[in-house]
């Protein structure tokens, strides 16, 4: 079973009734894996905006004070959610791209086919992020910018890396990382909101060609 699986196991069950010996912080940790597990999965199936914290309270099986114990109201939960796996996802990228070959561009390719692999595994994560999320509200629009910049940074490097392969290239353009960043993140919405989340790895070679280009253009 993936870690992911054993995620979903965790949050669909609710701890046992009864005196069962946890410590409050086990208690509290469980309390709000399925909170958060409950607002991404009826988020992706309702929308954020048909979402409400009863709903949620109710397919997590905790009480209402439980739920208020931990986040302040729904946008909190929602974004909680989104942002729990990252780092996750992250480190996926990066050890994909750790065991490519001595090219600049291998590791380009091996992280992006384990970032859309990724999101391709969890549809629901998928929707939820990409389509639901830049309607959450203004907090939500600023998480996401700060969510983009492990990826600025790890272009940031590969370009670097790049130019130290192949010094004939010529300098990246300061623009550059946000434009890759952000044409990709759209790109993928759109292939979400189509409903083509299960054929994303369909996209690498479109996005390994739109990212090499920008970052080798003069």
């Amino acid at each position: 079973m993936s870690r992911h699986e054993q995620k979903e196991v965790r949050a669909a069950q609710p701890l046992p009734r009864g005196r069962h010996g946890l410590s409050p912080d086990t208690v509290r940790a469980s309390q709000r894996e399925r909170l958060v597990e409950a607002m991404l999965r009826l988020v992706a199936r309702r929308g954020y905006a048909a979402t409400s914290v009863p709903d949620v309270i109710a397919a997590a099986r905790v009480s209402r004070n439980a739920f208020y114990a931990q986040f302040a109201d729904k946008e909190a939960c929602f974004l909680a959610g989104c942002e729990r796996d990252l780092p996750e996802m992250i480190d996926s990228i990066r050890a994909a791209a750790s065991v490519a070959g001595d090219h600049w561009s291998e590791a380009l390719r091996l992280g992006l086919d384990a970032y859309l692999r990724w999101w391709q595994e969890r549809p629901e994560y998928a929707q939820a992020y990409f389509v639901e999320l830049p309607r959450a509200g203004e907090r939500a629009v600023e998480q996401r910018a700060a969510a983009y910049r492990p990826f600025l940074d790890m272009l940031e490097a590969l370009a670097a890396r790049a130019r130290q392969e192949d010094p004939a290239l010529p300098p990246l353009r300061a623009a550059v990382p946000r434009l890759i960043v952000y044409g990709s993140t759209e790109f993928i919405a759109a292939e979400v909101r189509e409903g083509r989340v299960a054929t994303l790895t369909a996209s690498a070679g479109d996005l390994f060609h739109y990212t090499v280009t920008l970052l080798t253009a003069s």
